[in-house]
């Protein structure tokens, strides 16, 4: 139902003379009143509803826009596959150092231990910091100092070797 149709369904309803209409169809739901009992306004409110079709037309059309990207990525993560992925065990801030003034605590090419900590992340005002699990070198910083994170997000490489 495109906007004409609407328009031309309230000005009928409203010179019918009817105080209330409600019009559900596949995909939308009018409710029309009219202010005949009070001030002589109308009022109109539409709703769209979700329809369960166009939702799963559009998921295959969106499918194959990630495809292609995900040949050119999977080259490098066959060379990742021998490093351990240190992921953010929260959603936050990443930050390389414990305060503006601080050296950073890990650079590419650091040795680490277990217990050793890598970042912090900041969430809610509260500054959590990321332990290593493991011990090893760090081999890529993948998130830059200062920027969002989400959960499970992969923060560095590591060659446990």
């Amino acid at each position: 139902m495109d906007i004409k149709e609407i328009q031309n369904l309230i000005k009928f309803v409203a010179k019918s003379g009817a105080s209330e209409v409600k019009l559900e169809m596949d995909d939308v739901k009018i409710t029309i009143r009219t202010g005949s009992d009070d001030k002589g306004d109308s009022t109109t409110y539409v709703q769209q509803i979700p329809v369960s079709q166009p939702v799963a037309q559009a998921m295959p059309a969106a499918a194959p826009a990630p495809a292609p990207a995900a040949p050119t990525e999977a080259a490098p993560t066959s060379d990742d596959s021998k490093y351990i992925t240190i992921k953010s065990p929260i959603i936050g801030t990443f930050y390389r150092k414990p305060s503006p003034d601080k050296p950073v605590f890990v650079e590419v090419g650091s040795t680490i231990g277990e217990g050793d900590v890598l970042c912090v992340i900041e969430a809610m005002k509260l500054f959590n910091e990321i332990e290593s699990e493991v011990s090893g070198k760090i081999v890529k910083i993948l998130v830059d100092d200062s920027s969002p994170v989400e959960f499970d997000q992969p923060l560095f490489l590591v060659d446990p070797s």
